[in-house]
């Protein structure tokens, strides 16, 4: 288990925040960032990452979408698009959940 940087697992201080306010709960990414059992601290609340499971974009639900602060699936994948020079949406795209909770 180790302690990460918060910013190493949530890139946007929206989304730090969100994480604070129980908006966010999980995050995936295109590799793997985090073990199960490592933490993070954001303004003394400390997180820790319940599940690292591999998945693909095709996987993702609305669910998913609203679990990362999003209103759904198709403003998951505008914001994917914005953040992502060249990115195109593929259903077979690896991607790594990452899950946490608040300790």
């Amino acid at each position: 288990m180790s302690e990460l940087e918060p910013d190493t697992l949530l890139p946007s201080d929206r989304m730090r925040t969100q994480a604070l306010e129980g908006e966010v709960t999980q995050i995936h990414r295109g590799q793997q960032y985090a073990e199960e059992g490592d933490t993070f601290t954001i303004d003394d609340v400390t997180f820790e990452v319940v599940e690292v499971t591999d998945r693909t974009l095709g996987d993702l639900t609305d669910d998913d979408a609203r679990a990362e602060g999003m209103s759904g699936l198709e403003e998951y994948r505008q914001v994917l698009e914005r953040a992502h020079d060249n990115f195109e949406w593929d259903d077979d795209s690896d991607v790594v959940l990452h899950r946490f909770e608040r300790r």
